[in-house]
Order: C-alpha cells, then structure tokens, then sequence
C-alpha cells in the first residue's frame, strides 16, 4: 500500500520530460546526453529516478538502445507540446518579432541539396539572418521521428505515412551527355559505343538503374560513383553518358541532353516533417519558404 502511495504522489518536473524525450529521439544514453548537454550517467540516473518514482517502466532496455514503452510514447506527446510552448515564448521574446532563430536540421541528398534545397535557402536567410541550418546528406532518411532531423526533401513514390508534407512536383530525368565531345548521340547510346556512368550498389534500387538495366541489359557502366551528382559531374568532363535530373542538368553549359525525359524512370519530391515538428516556428517557417521556393523543372 505505501508504495502505491508513492507512486501517485511522484511530480513529473519539465526536466523528466525533456529527459524522456531526448531518448526516445536518441535511442541511446549518449545520444540522449548529447541532446541535452549532459553526459550518459546523467541520463541514466535521470531515468531511474524517474522510474522509480512512477514505478514503471519507460523504456526496454534492448542492445540496439533504449525502446520507448506505451507510457513513454504518451509521455513525448506532453514533453513536445512543451517544447513547442517553450520556443513560442522565446521567440515572443524577441526583439524583432518578425524575425524567426534557432537552427533547423534538414535532411536531403546532395543532389536535392545542391540543384535544389541551397538555392531555396539563399533567400530565407536574407530575411531570417537569426536562422541557421544543419544540412545532412546521404541516401538514407534519417529519422523525423526521432528528430534527427526537421524537415525532410527526399525523392519517393510512397512517402512515409506518419509524417506530414508536401508533394512538390515530379522529378524527370534524362539521358545527358557532355557538350565538348559533339559528336555523341543516342543513336550511339543505343549501338553500345558510349561508356556509362551510373550509381553503384549504394543506390542499388534507383529508378535510373532500374531503368538502364531494363533498355540496356547488357551494358555494364564504365564508371559506377555513390551519387547522383557525381554521375552529373563526370558526365560533364566527359567521361560518357549518364541519366540525370533536368534540375540539376539543364541549367548548365557543359552538357547537353540526349533524350526526351524517361517517363518509366520519373519519381517525386516530397517536402515532409513530423506533425508536432512544424508547431516550432522555426521549422514552420522553414518549411513553409521550402515548400513555395522549391521549383522542378
């Protein structure tokens, strides 16, 4: 009886919530004490106290981290409406309303980066000078869920359903090859006399590939890199022919289109954050630039 007692007359503080949330985002003791500036035998004893003063279990303890419990994924709902109300203050706060601060994580591919998402950003720093940015690339989303990131610009045909977004418009792609060898043609693509240049096995299931080993079965690329952009890149040195976005390619001087777009090989970009993600101003103005400023040929 008195231990049950206990546990109702426990007080969840702010500091148990921010603690919780950090490592359902972090999975782990150190990610954790990395998003709060502390260090992992601070969350530990953080969670402790907390379990045992509710005398329940928050989160399993797994090898692959910290697994949130039906009781903690209620508990992160609370903790980020906090963080939400905690941010609207500080930006009331402000000695210029109107300007938005703080950083926002982004997370996209170098390809969407730089055709795309750093050309966008440009003009909304003009107007938020306060706003700053933490760009990640690569060819896995990192998780919005667990607030690896803010906001989102993938390629994708099923877009996650637990997020919220946008579909910003289809992304083309065509058969590109450099403007300097001249003499290039898809009639040459065709009789097998070019070398390609395609994505390796880090993008084993890209439509382009897919797409090439479908028209072409037997071409085996010359030259296989980890990106889209550097399929561009090497494409505009010459190195031979490779399929491309029209977004990325058809600004530039150095290459020159071989095809009409491959209809079979088109995708689509998805603007995309947590629901609770874009109530942070922020990231609510990040997003909202993002989804006006993103143009696809």
């Amino acid at each position: 009886m008195k231990s049950s007692i206990a546990r109702t007359q426990y007080q969840l503080t702010p500091d148990d919530l921010a603690v919780t949330l950090a490592l359902v985002r972090g999975g782990t003791l150190a990610s954790a004490g990395e998003r709060l500036g502390v260090d992992a035998s601070t969350i530990f004893r953080a969670l402790q106290r907390v379990e045992r003063g509710l005398g329940r279990t928050l989160f399993e303890r797994t090898r692959a981290g910290y697994r949130p419990s039906e009781i903690a994924t209620r508990l992160v709902e609370h903790a980020e409406q906090m963080e939400a109300a905690v941010e609207a203050a500080r930006s009331s706060m402000q000695t210029v309303p109107s300007q938005v601060s703080g950083a926002v994580r982004i997370t996209t591919t170098d390809t969407v980066l730089h055709g795309l998402v750093a050309p966008a950003l440009r003009d909304l720093v003009k107007e938020h000078p306060l706003l700053a940015f933490e760009l990640h690339t690569g060819n896995e989303l990192a998780s919005l869920t667990r607030r690896d990131a803010d906001i989102a610009v993938r390629a994708t045909r099923r877009p996650p359903q637990h997020l919220v977004g946008k579909e910003v418009g289809p992304i083309r792609v065509a058969v590109y090859t450099a403007r300097r060898t001249g003499a290039r043609t898809y009639a040459q693509v065709q009789a097998g006399q070019c070398d390609w240049i395609a994505p390796d096995d880090a993008l084993p299931e890209h439509p382009s590939v897919i797409w090439r080993k479908r028209a072409f079965p037997k071409v085996v690329p010359r030259y296989r890199v980890s990106s889209i952009l550097s399929v561009l890149e090497l494409v505009a040195q010459g190195l031979g022919v490779g399929i491309v976005p029209l977004f990325l390619a058809e600004s530039r001087q150095d290459v020159v289109r071989l095809t009409e777009p491959l209809e079979d090989c088109e995708t689509a970009l998805w603007l995309l954050t947590h629901p609770e993600a874009r109530h942070l101003r922020r990231v609510g103005t990040v997003y909202s630039h993002l989804a006006q400023a993103l143009n696809l040929p």
